[in-house]
């Protein structure tokens, strides 16, 4: 499993947790392989709420684009710019650069952490 953030200006808490293997499918890993990657997802999923306590943290398997398995795990907020849509459509509000500059100060600790408990979890 490989980890990666996203480079949204918008949304800084974006992240990717891809499998390693190329898989097109959720369905094409065995049942061990897909509770691996359940259990990756869920770990992202808490540690990111409890470095940066989003409204929300929005999951998404897509793969229309890069049909590599990955799930997106993104921290939401009702201030950011398409709150309460998807982070793919149209902005519904300006950004606020306060809010979203007091995210960013904490992601390289969140990152940190991110390594860190993936890294002891599935090594």
């Amino acid at each position: 499993m490989h980890l990666v953030r996203a480079d949204e200006p918008q949304h800084p808490a974006f992240y990717r947790v891809i499998w390693r293997t190329h898989r097109g499918e959720f369905s094409d890993l065995s049942t061990v392989e897909r509770s691996a990657c359940m259990d990756g997802v869920v770990l992202v999923e808490q540690i990111v709420r409890e470095h940066l306590a989003p409204h929300k943290v929005n999951l998404a398997t897509l793969g229309n684009v890069v049909p590599h398995l990955h799930w997106h795990v993104i921290a939401r907020w009702r201030w950011d710019t398409h709150w309460p849509q998807p982070v793919w459509g149209a902005p519904r509000r300006p950004a606020d650069p306060v809010r979203l500059a007091t995210v960013r100060a904490l992601i390289p600790d969140l990152d940190t952490a991110l390594r860190a408990r993936l890294q002891e979890r599935f090594g």
